[in-house]
């Protein structure tokens, strides 16, 4: 749309010496709609002149919100990336025909959604999760709306957090059921299991586990260093440290949760380093 930003993506890409990119200007979805294509990428514009920053598929420009049957007309394939901050279900009531949904994290921090579209899409939606880290990358996949059951118990001798990617895919029945791991509560998103096993996400020994009551905290945690974390808790970690003089960082991981009996317990955990 801008021209000055064409010319310099240009000078760019020939400067890399992708001669084979063409660079054009203009409204982007009707000049692809005047041809025909195997494949056409979208990454639509997350800023809006009006509202600033936005993630919503309806605010972004181009606005592809049912848009997709036609843009489909003119290609094989569509695949549209989008904010990390879209809700997946808000993006499936808005996109058509979607094939699979790609949850892609750097560092346990997710940095896209990547939607693939194509024609006669068969029903079934495929996720598939990837978490890239300096040293492993860390996939987990799943389809969309099984009816799955997890399987819950107490704490046992390991503590497994799922990485960012299966958080935001909600892939928490899934989890349990392929690594066959305990869930602690069906808000927490916590697994536990008496053997150590590979997992796409944290592992930690718990050391203890203690009710989150006054006696119990002053007796084991009051002015302790430790990295604190909450799940389906009613106090935030800034709280919890402030309440108890907890100090940040060291070697003790705490997680204050919810268990099964929906009693609220605190875990004294020690990390596993992959």
């Amino acid at each position: 749309m801008n021209k000055e930003l064409a010319v310099i993506a240009k000078h760019n890409f020939n400067s890399l010496g992708a001669t084979h990119i063409n660079c054009s200007t203009g409204d982007g979805l009707a000049t692809v709609l005047q041809q025909q294509y195997d494949t056409i990428y979208i990454d639509p514009a997350r800023r809006h002149s009006a509202k600033g920053k936005v993630f919503f598929l309806k605010d972004c420009e181009p606005n592809v919100v049912g848009k997709t049957e036609d843009i489909l007309s003119h290609c094989e394939t569509l695949l549209i990336k989008t904010s990390p901050m879209l809700d997946i279900s808000v993006g499936l009531s808005e996109l058509k025909n979607v094939v699979e949904i790609h949850v892609v994290a750097v560092d346990n921090e997710v940095k896209e959604l990547l939607w693939l579209i194509r024609k006669n899409a068969p029903g079934t939606i495929a996720i598939k999760t990837v978490n890239i880290t300096k040293t492993q990358v860390e996939s987990f996949d799943f389809i969309h709306g099984t009816k799955e059951l997890p399987s819950y118990g107490l704490p046992q001798r390991y503590l497994y957090e799922p990485n960012a990617a299966i958080m935001k895919a909600g892939a928490f029945a899934s989890v349990s059921n392929a690594f066959v791991v305990l869930k602690l509560h069906i808000n927490s998103h916590l697994y536990s299991s008496d053997e150590l096993i590979e997992f796409s996400g944290r592992r930690f020994i718990i050391k203890q586990t203690i009710p989150y009551r006054k006696s119990e905290m002053r007796m084991h945690l009051a002015g302790i260093k430790a990295n604190v974390a909450t799940r389906n808790f009613p106090e935030t970690v800034q709280v919890l440290r402030k309440k108890w003089k907890i100090k940040d960082g060291g070697e003790i991981y705490l997680f204050f949760t919810t268990d099964m009996n929906n009693e609220r317990i605190v875990l004294i955990c020690s990390k596993i380093n992959s």
